[in-house]
This record gives C-alpha cells, sequence and structure tokens, in this order.
C-alpha cells in the first residue's frame, strides 16, 4: 500500500487559521449582544415600545444564529484536525507494516540459509552448523544427536526398554552443554553424558542405572558424566540402579574437566 499523500501540516495549519476566524466572530457577537438584545424604547408611547420590542428579538435571534455558527465552526476545525491526525496515524501504520514486511522477508531469508547450510552437514558429517541434537527415543536406547559445529547442546540418550542400557547423551560442539545419558532398563547401566563444547559448555550427566527385582539381582551401573573442556563442569555420574532383593548398581563416575583443570595448575 502506497503512503498517503496528504500533508497533515497543511490541514492543521487549516484548522489552526480557521478557529481563529472563530475566535473573532465569537468576539463580535459577544461585543454586539448587549446593545442589540437590550434595546431602550425611544418614548413611553405604545409605538416606541413596538419597535424596541422588535428590535430586541431581531438581535437575541441574531445570536442564537451566531452561537449555532460558532458550534457549527467549531466543529468543522474539530473534523480538520481528527483528519490531520488519522492521516499521520495512517502514514506512520503504512510505515510500520514496510518495516515489518521487511524485516519477515530478512529472517525468512536467513532462516532459509541457515536451513540449507544444516541440512548439507548433517548430510556430510551428522551434525548441523547451529542448533540442538535430536533426543533419543524413550524405550528404545537410542543416542542423543550431536549439537550443532559451532553451537547447540547435545540430545538426551532415550531410556533402555527391559535388559538394555540407556543411550549415551549427545556431544555439543564449539558452545553448548553436553546431552543427558538415558536411564538404563531393567537391571542395565545408564547411558553416559555427553561431552561439553570446546570452548564453553559443561558434560551431560550420567543415566540412571535401571532397578531390579530379581532375587540376587545386582542393579545397573550410573552412567558416566560427560568431560568438559575450557571453560565448564563435568557432567555427574549417574545413580546405580536399586535392586530390593539383590546388589545395587555402582553410581557413575562424574565427568573430567580437562584443560580448564590444566590451565588452574
Amino acid at each position: 500500500m502506497s503512503f498517503v499523500t496528504a500533508v497533515p501540516q497543511t490541514l492543521e495549519s487549516a484548522a489552526t487559521d480557521l478557529a481563529g476566524i472563530g475566535s473573532a466572530l465569537n468576539d463580535a457577537s459577544a461585543a454586539a449582544a448587549a446593545p442589540t438584545t437590550g434595546i431602550l424604547a425611544a418614548g413611553a408611547d405604545e409605538v416606541s415600545a413596538w419597535v424596541a420590542t422588535l428590535l430586541s428579538a431581531h438581535g437575541q435571534a441574531w445570536q442564537a444564529m451566531s452561537r449555532d455558527a460558532v458550534w457549527l465552526h467549531q466543529q468543522f476545525v474539530d473534523v480538520l484536525n481528527g483528519s490531520a491526525f488519522k492521516y499521520v496515524s495512517t502514514e506512520l501504520e503504512n510505515a510500520e507494516q514496510q518495516l515489518a514486511n521487511a524485516g519477515q522477508w530478512l529472517e525468512n531469508t536467513g532462516q532459509n540459509a541457515l536451513n540449507t547450510a544444516n541440512a548439507d552437514s548433517v548430510f556430510l558429517f551428522g551434525r548441523p552448523i547451529i542448533g540442538n541434537g535430536a533426543n533419543g527415543a524413550a524405550g528404545t536406547g537410542q543416542n542423543g544427536g550431536d549439537g550443532g559445529w559451532l553451537w547447540g547442546n547435545g540430545g538426551n540418550g532415550g531410556s533402555g526398554a527391559a535388559g538394555q542400557a540407556g543411550g549415551n547423551g549427545g556431544d555439543a560442539g564449539l558452545i553448548g552443554n553436553g546431552g543427558a545419558g538415558g536411564a538404563g532398563g531393567t537391571g542395565a547401566a545408564g547411558g553416559a553424558g555427553g561431552t561439553g563444547g570446546w570452548l564453553i559448555g559443561n558434560g551431560g550427566a550420567g543415566g540412571i542405572g535401571g532397578a531390579t527385582n530379581v532375587a540376587n539381582g545386582t542393579g545397573g551401573a550410573g552412567g558416566a558424566g560427560g568431560r568438559a573442556y575450557l571453560f565448564g563442569w563435568g557432567g555427574a555420574g549417574g545413580a546405580g540402579g536399586a535392586a530390593s532383593l539383590g546388589t545395587g548398581g555402582v553410581g557413575g563416575v562424574g565427568g573430567e574437566q580437562r584443560l580448564n583443570l590444566w590451565l588452574l595448575r
């Protein structure tokens, strides 16, 4: 939609000029009120009294017409002022819509370019450039997907079915946290946490070992926590699985912190 071509300043100026004219009319009417509405009779006779009454009535009628004229004039001034405001509002709305359209186009273009680049990266290397890894499906022991090369968290590992270990958490790229390991199925180990980002990021927590109620059975071991590199903390090891009639599982080892501990020496 094109911009409205009316000039709001012109309308405002015209409204101001008309307001001045209305003020002058109002002043003139007020000045004429006293001498035209209260005319005294020239003499004590009936004719003089009748003439004075007639002229005063005309003066009062003129005052009533003047008030109506001033009211109509003010309505016209208000319409002009309102029109100027509406024109300005319309121009602002149109400009806002144009900017919104441009912003949406840029966003769509950037998102399409990123989607294309991510698709190529996943095809070649199995992970996107920017984005989080997919979570493993529950009950499958599926590993979580790796996060993007530049930014993104690893996906969480899927929990295991009965007797199946939980999936490992996905690794982060440059910046991001490792995914948590999935819980182990009955009597099975939890998955290991994913590695944190090479620059910034925490390792993922290890998955919980699967519990068991088999006589003399052993609960599943907790998954190891994911390691961290330059700036971040290693993930906590997963708790061992409970065994109501046997031995509980061993807890997982916490994730190591490699480069940041070396820098603190």
